[in-house]
């Protein structure tokens, strides 16, 4: 029979066993263990062992080759990614270079129109046609080049600046010639000779020809301040309605459009060219109403400049 201290002695030392057993690390299958350094040795002795690793042999052949093998294949899928980053970047800066020549251009056929006159008009017109065309031909077929079999909207920031002043000046052409609206059918449709048919063609989105139909009211209005100033002012009140019209039709149409911050800046613009057309108006018709011709003066007046219209004599 064991004494009753030794027992406790005996059961003592079992748990300290199986603590121990559980604290020490186990070595897995296929996994690597740290060797720490050993401990700093006395001077003289032999220098510190640097920190290694044990790897056992089976688990490293199952492994297989080592990873570094397979970096020239991922180094060639990321040199295909820059290569197209890269060839991206180059054709954006064409694009935005290629639009700042449609906008200086398109200004200038703007500038023409603006000088027409009641005995140059068909002078004046004729010139700003050729002028537009010059502008498609030469600037807008570089946009074709670049961007035929493309996506349109990925790049359209770099090139909408240039279509919307394109569109303006376009659609100012057409106005003082016909009196009417040139539709987006109409552009994209000039357009298409420019295209190679067996990619897809190079056509203005919706939203480019809105804006720049927006940005055609301040001509328009410059336009007609200058008419009225020429003696015109039915011509002015033609294009008071005109615009009057667009501006009804495009308020329908804002409120539906998804991202429309920027029209909504220019509806705000277009109603100013709205009211200074009407005020424009206005004054010229009671000013004409009230002009008395001064008493002894033997000269005929003049009421046209007033809105009236001259008589027969």
């Amino acid at each position: 029979m064991v004494p009753l201290r030794g027992c406790h002695r005996f059961a003592h030392h079992l748990r300290l066993c199986s603590f121990l057993s559980m604290a020490a690390p186990q070595q897995q299958p296929g996994k690597t263990l740290l060797r720490p350094n050993p401990s700093p040795s006395p001077a003289g002795s032999a220098p510190k062992r640097s920190r290694t690793m044990a790897t056992d042999a089976a688990a490293a052949a199952a492994t297989g080759p080592p990873a570094s093998k397979g970096c020239p294949a991922m180094k060639a899928e990321f040199a295909k990614h820059a290569e197209y980053l890269n060839a991206l970047n180059d054709k954006r800066e064409r694009l935005v270079k290629a639009s700042r020549d449609i906008t200086m251009n398109s200004k200038k056929v703007i500038f023409q129109v603006h000088r027409i006159s009641k005995v140059n008009k068909e002078e004046v017109l004729s010139k700003a046609e050729n002028d537009l065309a010059a502008v498609v031909n030469n600037y807008i077929g570089k946009l074709v080049k670049e961007l035929q079999g493309t996506d349109f909207w990925k790049l359209r920031r770099a090139y909408t600046f240039g279509v919307q002043e394109y569109v303006e000046a376009a659609t100012l052409c057409r106005f003082c010639k016909t009196g009417t609206l040139l539709s987006l059918t109409e552009i994209n449709d000039s357009l298409l000779a420019l295209s190679d048919k067996s990619v897809e063609p190079l056509q203005i989105n919706v939203l480019d020809y809105i804006l720049g139909v927006a940005d055609l009211s301040g001509e328009l209005m410059r336009l007609a301040i200058g008419r009225i100033s020429d003696g015109e002012v039915e011509y002015a009140k033609k294009i008071c309605a005109f615009v009057r019209d667009i501006y009804r039709e495009l308020t329908l149409v804002v409120p539906l459009m998804d991202d429309n911050s920027e029209m909504k800046k220019k509806m705000e613009v277009m109603l100013q060219s709205v009211v200074k057309i009407e005020n424009a108006c206005f004054s010229v018709h009671v000013r004409g109403l009230e002009y008395i011709p001064l008493l002894g003066s033997s000269a005929d007046p003049d009421y046209s400049f007033f809105g009236a219209s001259d008589f027969d004599q």
